[in-house]
């Protein structure tokens, strides 16, 4: 994200090092200031393509993959508001192992985690009951089919969910993101060198690319 970071402005604030003199100050950037898609294009889906992450893909493989630029790994994440890549973004599968045993333990992966329904459906095609609702083990259904006289009940239409199925189905929903078709992305790009800059009146401006002080207003 080097592109993106080297927009992204600076501020002096008073420095907290053990050696530091009470009129030192550090140069940091003002990670408060964050890019984002105007309403009027991140509410607009005709601009945005679906996008299913492959294998260990990260944003910028995927930012390569779609526009042939890596650097463009942060229009990937404000595309679709990833604050966190650690806990938004789809872990690697070495990752998504290890979480697995610390949070379950090597035998409890493999545990049942809930029971969830499989379709019903009528004797004219209408679904009765939709499949993937969260249920108790021994669920059950009755109900009146016209084609069949008296009522109908249908049983075990409880499957088992287990951990693994459960934490695999989280991982694998992150996987479906939208990006931003490739004609738009200058426009975004124009809107950004228009965000990220310090304007005169803010708080201890020193520079479009430089504020100063110790109580700063980060978000000017």
């Amino acid at each position: 994200m080097s592109n993106y970071f080297s927009k992204v402005p600076n501020f002096e604030y008073v420095s907290r090092l053990p050696d530091a003199k009470i009129s030192d100050y550090i140069t940091v950037k003002n990670l408060f200031k964050r890019g984002k898609l105007r309403e009027d294009i991140f509410q607009d889906l005709t601009l945005f393509t679906k996008y299913k992450i492959k294998g260990n893909d990260r944003p910028d493989n995927v930012a390569f993959d779609y526009y042939r630029d890596s650097k463009l790994d942060w229009l990937v994440l404000i595309s679709n508001n990833i604050l966190n890549v650690q806990t938004e973004w789809p872990l690697l599968t070495n990752e998504f192992d290890r979480y697995l045993v610390d949070k379950y333990g090597t035998v409890g992966i493999g545990e049942i985690h809930h029971y969830e329904t499989t379709e019903v459906k009528n004797s004219s095609g209408v679904v009765i009951v939709k499949e993937g609702l969260t249920c108790e083990s021994d669920y059950s259904v009755t109900f009146y089919d016209t084609r069949v006289p008296g009522y109908t009940t249908k049983s075990n239409i409880a499957v088992p969910i287990t951990n693994y199925e459960y934490e695999s189905k989280i991982e694998d929903a992150k996987r479906n993101i939208f990006l931003l078709k490739p004609r738009y992305v200058n426009i975004v790009k124009d809107d950004i060198d228009d965000i990220m800059p310090y304007k005169k009146g803010s708080t201890q401006y020193v520079s479009k690319t430089l504020s100063k002080g110790e109580n700063i207003k980060l978000f000017k």
